[in-house]
């Protein structure tokens, strides 16, 4: 009986300091050209601030995208997010 508990144990011991490589240390390739990374979430010339809140970068003027006017071709309105016949 106490050889059949050694061996038991010496078992565990085996199987329990055996190294699992389940995930690599480190990324295997190069970034992603596809990603644009930004700077928490906040987008270019922003940053978090300490509650979470987008804050623009200090010396440095933020990007302002203005959106186009909406046209549409004579005869049309806009409404309700599309062109529709008057």
């Amino acid at each position: 009986m106490k050889i059949l508990v050694a061996a038991a144990f010496a078992a565990g011991l085996l199987a329990g300091s055996s190294v699992a490589n389940a995930m690599p240390a480190a990324p295997a390739g190069g970034a992603n050209p596809d990603v644009i990374q930004v700077a928490g979430g906040c987008g270019p010339g922003f940053h978090p601030g300490p509650y979470g809140r987008c804050r623009p970068n200090r010396y440095e003027r933020p990007v302002i995208v203005r959106p186009m006017p909406r046209r549409c071709p004579p005869g049309f309105f806009w409404r309700h997010g599309r062109c529709r016949p008057m």
